[in-house]
């Protein structure tokens, strides 16, 4: 199932606050399924805010057991071998916080996951799997609309901390997350047609947390001024001129600051974009992104050049569909 038409605003929400009933009365063997793709946020100057949704996807299905374990996890893919296997997985935590939130029981359960959205490399995996729990705990209840796009984008970006991966991951497209009196909200942005972007993996990993912890807890105003202009261009540059996709990507509030924890990222978007291309650092990094308008293996092949040894380039669609998900 897709997100909303393009310009709606996701939340708050009306649904379902609690007393939601499992389908099949949480008999065993009932479940679900989700595709979620991953994502790229920040976009250059829109920290914490714009999201694009690539297509890069993990593919989960969840089935109710009734033996008291709790919860039993299996992952293939990106992430095997070094992420929670019980209770503490992150999809198994983000289904149990929208059950919650929705009053339904907590059943023992059956997870797989095949994860195809790279790990710690700042293309949304932790994103991905948050609203992949939020939507599967969708498919399980009597009433899926209990967990509406509004309330499942507030549990997912309550989990992330801000609402740019979880949007994009959950609507598809491009998308502009901001809170509000506590509840996070978004809006679907259109990606342009000939919108397409390149990724440049590092074998190296990032943690979100050890960017983050690099920024200041104030900027100059000049610099805050240069971002919300930059980002304001940036949502036309998605949506209707990607012409302008060069000038609308670029950054003076974040990426800079973070660049001594990953200098070949840094390093990498300074050469891409002195080619006149528009890239930047995904997310925290260390991958970057490109973006551009017409081939995508074109525009991918003009990044290897650049990038030389040591990256894996890809060129994932755009993804326009956000979070598939459905009963089984």
């Amino acid at each position: 199932m897709a997100g909303p038409t393009a310009g709606a605003a996701v939340g708050p929400s009306g649904g379902a606050s609690e007393g939601a009933a499992l389908r099949g009365a949480g008999r065993p063997g009932t479940g679900a399924r989700a595709s979620v793709p991953g994502s790229s946020a920040n976009l250059g100057p829109a920290f914490d805010a714009v999201g694009l949704a690539l297509d890069l996807r993990d593919e989960l299905e969840v089935r109710l057991l009734e033996d008291g374990a709790g919860a039993r996890v299996e992952v293939s893919g990106q992430g095997a071998g070094r992420v929670g296997e019980g209770e503490d997985h992150l999809v198994v935590r983000a289904l149990r916080a929208a059950l919650e939130r929705v009053g339904a029981p907590r059943p023992d359960l059956a997870l797989t996951c095949r994860n195809g959205v790279p790990f710690g490399r700042g293309a949304g995996s932790s994103a991905a799997a948050v609203v992949a729990g939020v939507v599967l705990a969708r498919g399980l209840l009597e009433d899926p609309s209990a967990l509406d796009d509004a309330t499942a984008l507030d549990v997912a970006a309550g989990l992330e901390g801000h609402p740019d991966n979880a949007a994009a991951s959950l609507l598809g497209g491009a998308t502009v997350g901001w809170v509000e009196d506590g509840t996070s909200r978004a809006v679907r942005v259109e990606p342009h047609p000939d919108l397409v972007a390149v990724l440049a993996v590092p074998d190296a990993e990032l943690l979100t947390a050890r960017a983050r912890a690099m920024l200041p807890p104030a900027v100059p105003l000049a610099d805050a001024v240069f971002n919300a202009g930059r980002s304001a261009l940036l949502v036309e540059a998605l949506a209707r001129r990607p012409d302008l996709l060069l000038p609308a990507t670029a950054d003076r509030l974040h990426q800079d600051t973070r660049a001594p924890a990953a200098p070949a990222t840094a390093a990498l978007v300074r050469g891409l974009r002195a080619a006149g291309l528009a890239a930047a650092v995904s997310g925290a990094g260390p991958s970057v992104l490109v973006l551009g308008a017409g081939s995508a293996a074109a525009l991918a092949a003009r990044v290897a050049d650049v990038a030389g040894a040591g990256w894996d380039v890809r060129a994932p669609a755009v993804d326009r569909d956000g979070a598939r998900w459905s009963p089984c």
